[in-house]
């Protein structure tokens, strides 16, 4: 009998707010994360706005003398993972720390601290550079202090996929649980690219959304005026665990996790292709995996990042996958109001699942004005909408046609 994972924990850190419940809260409100950019100075940036985490004290999840020794995109998963544990209230002791493992995504890591080092070298020479330059930037580290954090001895990983980097870390999670590498896991992802370079990458890219004077309304998922995504920045972390481990301890079962779907496309360094073929694989593939017809499927939290080719090709995908059903269900996408987290983006947006299933709500598409002939589906636009949810699929694709969906269950004994 196959065994059964469940979500007993979820931590948050967005621009929606910093903890769980803030970050919920604010998204069913339909409130935007979206302002003009205060990290840097945008002088000659095209793109002058983005989705930052307002108010973050690092002194309240990290211990004075260590700060300098991470990244702020660890410390967002350090933050978010002990919103997770708190809320799970699981206990890792010598008896069983073996057994929980730790997966912490990120796309790019520490670009503020690369950025940072790279000025000390050009300015002072190579004795400039911080002795915790490496360890403050590499990815696998937020996985690493998290895990020295709880004593987690279990494994221990670091996805890079792009967008899809924490997606793919709560399903790789899932699935170590599913073959008993591990009972439980802290999983997720983390992003802090609001830097000079990071905004001004994407930018020179024309990714991003440069509707400098109305920030607010820039994210604009699925609408006809959208140009372009805003980056966000924060961290989402879940805790999974064996169905009979977490009732022996007597947890609080959030829900069920039970699909994940992977694809490669296999066509184009930044864009899908043209019958968005694989966002159609990844959510058939997790489909398949639990078991389950598209019928089922009540609600998809869409990548939706607001771009032109994303959003129209998402929706593609949808359709091809879901048929008659694809209009009778809800989609939404929450990046309208947290902006695009990149490798965060997975997991702040499994989280969100998680918390439609428990409080029976959808999160809604804000900014949505203008029907696009192209995205014709229900976007559940600007209002969030109370509503009977069984299943939910999350969705999550990256550059280099990395793709992933995860499928979680309202769950019932």
């Amino acid at each position: 009998m196959a065994k059964r994972i469940v979500v007993t924990g979820v931590g948050l850190v967005s621009a929606l707010g910093i903890g769980t419940e803030e970050s919920w809260k604010a998204a069913v409100a339909g409130q935007s994360g979206v302002a003009t950019i205060t990290r840097f100075d945008t002088t000659g940036f095209a793109c002058r706005i983005a989705a930052e985490v307002k108010g973050f004290d690092p002194l309240q999840f990290v211990e004075k003398k260590e700060i300098k020794k991470m990244g702020l995109f660890i410390q967002y998963a350090l933050a978010a993972s002990g919103f997770a544990m708190q809320q799970a209230s699981l206990p890792i002791t010598p008896d069983n720390a073996e057994r929980v493992g730790v997966l912490i995504g990120s796309g790019i890591g520490g670009f503020d601290v690369i950025e940072r080092e790279h000025t000390a070298l050009l300015q002072g020479g190579p004795r400039k550079i911080s002795p915790f330059f490496i360890p403050a930037s590499i990815i696998n580290l937020a996985a690493g202090y998290v895990s020295i954090r709880y004593g987690a001895k279990g494994p221990n990983s670091a996805t890079c996929t792009a967008c899809s980097s924490s997606a793919h870390a709560v399903g790789d999670a899932f699935k170590l649980i599913s073959r008993c590498d591990a009972d439980a896991a802290i999983c997720g992802g983390s992003e802090a690219a609001i830097t000079p370079m990071g905004v001004g990458g994407f930018a020179s890219m024309r990714a991003l959304s440069t509707r400098n004077e109305e920030p607010e309304r820039a994210s604009r998922p699925f609408d006809k005026d959208r140009d372009g995504f805003v980056i966000g920045e924060g961290a989402g972390v879940l805790i999974l665990e064996d169905l009979e481990f977490a009732r022996r301890r007597g947890a609080t079962i959030l829900a069920e996790i039970v699909g994940y779907g992977m694809s490669g496309d296999a066509f184009h360094i930044t864009q899908p292709s043209e019958d968005g073929d694989g966002a159609y694989r990844a959510m058939r593939n997790a489909l398949a995996d639990a078991k389950i017809t598209p019928e089922q499927v009540d609600y998809i939290n869409a990548h939706g990042t607001s771009t032109p080719f994303n959003d129209r090709l998402e929706t593609i995908a949808i359709k091809r996958l879901f048929a008659e059903h694809a209009h009778k269900m809800a989609i939404s996408s929450t990046k309208s109001m947290t902006g695009h987290l990149l490798g965060g983006a997975g997991g702040l947006e499994a989280g969100f699942s998680v918390l439609a299933l428990r409080d029976q709500i959808i999160p809604p598409t804000i900014n949505y004005e203008t029907p696009d002939s192209d995205c014709d589906l229900d976007y559940v636009p600007n209002q969030a909408r109370p509503a009977r949810l069984e299943y939910i699929l999350s969705n999550s694709f990256g550059f280099g046609g990395t793709n992933a969906a995860l499928l979680f269950k309202r769950y019932s004994e």
